[in-house]
């Protein structure tokens, strides 16, 4: 039994729209170890993260998990992100995404389902920005979109 595990599973997803690169700009933190659990199952692999065995191609594996957990609808719109990359820190890994050519937001649509079909007690807190307003929604397996209104 391990006693390195951590009890709760939680990921954190930051949405900040900039007026001034008309993009929305995301970043998800999320446990190491749990990612790393959902793409082995997934995808069959053996990703090895931060050891010297880890897979060069992780990125590949990292983009399309994100595509297939991870939808948003700006203005009621259907967007597609570009994946920036990740890195490390401790125990967890951070995404980095962008929604590009966004003139104004008045609505932001996020359905995330990360982590909850391994973990079905897993909760994924999104935080936005838009302009002067904070909007903040917790997610789970059950309850996995939501529409934030600015």
């Amino acid at each position: 039994m391990s006693f390195s595990a951590h009890k709760y599973y939680l990921s954190l997803t930051q949405i900040n729209f900039s007026s001034k690169s008309k993009s929305v700009q995301i970043i998800i933190n999320v446990f190491m170890d749990d990612i790393e659990t959902a793409l082995n199952k997934d995808y069959d692999i053996d990703l090895q993260l931060t050891t010297e065995k880890e897979l060069k191609e992780n990125d590949v594996y990292f983009e399309k998990y994100l595509n297939e957990k991870l939808h948003f609808k700006v203005n009621t719109i259907d967007k597609k992100f570009n994946y920036i990359g990740k890195e490390y820190e401790g125990e967890l890994v951070y995404f980095y995404l962008e929604i590009e050519n966004i003139n104004a937001v008045d609505q932001i649509t996020i359905s995330n389902k990360i982590l909850v079909k391994h973990f079905p007690k897993q909760e994924n807190l999104i935080k936005s920005k838009v302009g002067k307003v904070n909007k903040s929604v917790l997610l789970d397996a059950e309850n996995y979109s939501e529409t934030l209104k600015y």
